[in-house]
């Protein structure tokens, strides 16, 4: 089990959370809230960061109300950098809107984890 990380508000920007945990090869960030232009940035560097030290990112939506193309951006980033590390980037645990506009991207395909 995963130890449990305390969310973080970067910045002023209460509209949205980024927790990253690790243990050993695998990374958990989670997402909350709204991640649109102003949670990009936070994002894509807390997607990078968990990729320079674990071979296997989760990123967990189970808590994100709101997804835009600057969010799905971040996601994309996140997974080229995990690639580019001969990692891999999954998205776990989308629903509603946000599982609507990964699947209409695209981008719900290229990071589904693959079944057990």
């Amino acid at each position: 089990m995963l130890p449990r990380p305390e969310w973080k508000v970067p910045g002023s920007m209460p509209q949205y959370e980024v927790r990253t945990s690790v243990e050993g090869s695998r990374a958990v960030v989670a997402l909350r809230g709204e991640c649109d232009l102003a949670a990009r940035e936070a994002v894509t560097a807390a997607l990078r960061g968990a990729a320079e030290r674990c071979d296997t990112i989760l990123v967990d939506l189970a808590e994100l109300q709101f997804l835009d193309s600057s969010g799905v951006h971040a996601l994309i980033a996140g997974h080229h950098a995990a690639v580019e590390r001969g990692g891999r980037l999954y998205v776990v645990n989308a629903a509603g809107e946000v599982a609507r506009l990964l699947d209409l991207t695209g981008v719900g395909e290229l990071l589904r984890l693959p079944p057990a």
